[in-house]
């Protein structure tokens, strides 16, 4: 069976851990050369030397998805090891500050913003030049939350943000379409990866939050359990090959139908 991405080059942001390291992992086998790009340097060779060991090939990018010169400095260096570029995944996010909206100050909003909306901005701004000539595929990680889900309590800024993705996602889609560059966005309800490891939440949270009743069975009716990295990371690889050559403008839910009785 011929591998789905084979020659193809994908650079995935927030590669260290959770859906990215998943995603990286399953395009490396699948055939693709593999830019890993976040913050954890000792995460990100660790995923590095696996592909390697895998037989598959894999460049460990140092970068902060908010600063500019990072990324534009990330790219070139994709380019001077590999020459093009067909696939992002423009992965990384943090849900930040979860608390109310009155105490939450202007650093703990912004941050979240920064990270997750900027970066994603500055991720897919920066690859366009590269994909112009042949085309590619973009892929955003965005969430449940904020374009299904609205019971998540204290987390506006991080459901601000990815309501945003799915509208940049959109806007990026229908202008990059004449260069033949496909956008879309995965929303992943509750998944088993670190991203808690992100999260800061305030005392104060208790004061907003409305109880919310689920049904006795869970919140996870298809597996009655959250979903895992390797799920995502299988829609990732359809939204990043060619089986999807007609997919663009589209936000794709993979949550087991979480969402629909929220």
């Amino acid at each position: 069976m011929a591998k789905r991405v084979h020659g193809k080059v994908a650079v995935i942001t927030g590669a260290g851990s959770g859906i990215g390291k998943a995603a990286a992992e399953l395009l490396a086998r699948e055939g693709a050369k593999v830019a890993l790009i976040g913050i954890t340097k000792d995460k990100l060779k660790q995923v590095e030397q696996m592909i390697a060991a895998a037989g598959g090939e894999a460049l460990a990018v140092h970068a902060d998805i908010t600063s500019e010169a990072d990324i534009h400095t990330a790219y070139e260096k994709v380019l001077h090891q590999w020459e093009r570029l067909d696939i992002v995944f423009a992965n990384a996010g943090i849900n930040g500050t979860v608390g109310p909206i009155e105490t939450m100050a202007f650093e703990e909003w912004n941050r979240t913003i920064l990270t997750n909306l900027t970066g994603t901005f500055l991720t897919v701004k920066h690859a366009i030049p590269s994909m112009k000539n042949k085309g590619g595929s973009i892929i955003i990680t965005s969430s449940i939350n904020g374009n299904r889900v609205f019971t998540s309590f204290g987390m506006s800024a991080y459901s601000t943000t990815k309501a945003g993705q799915v509208a940049y996602m959109k806007m990026a889609a229908l202008e990059l379409a004449r260069y033949r560059i496909r956008v879309n966005a995965v929303c992943p309800g509750a998944i088993e990866t670190n991203i808690d490891d992100s999260t800061e939440k305030k005392p104060d949270l208790k004061d907003i939050t409305i109880p919310v009743e689920m049904p006795p069975e869970g919140e996870h009716p298809l597996r009655r359990a959250p979903g895992t990295a390797s799920q995502v990371a299988k829609l990732v690889l359809f939204l990043a090959s060619d089986e999807s050559d007609h997919v663009s403008g589209t936000e794709i839910y993979i949550d087991g139908a979480e969402s629909l009785i929220h």
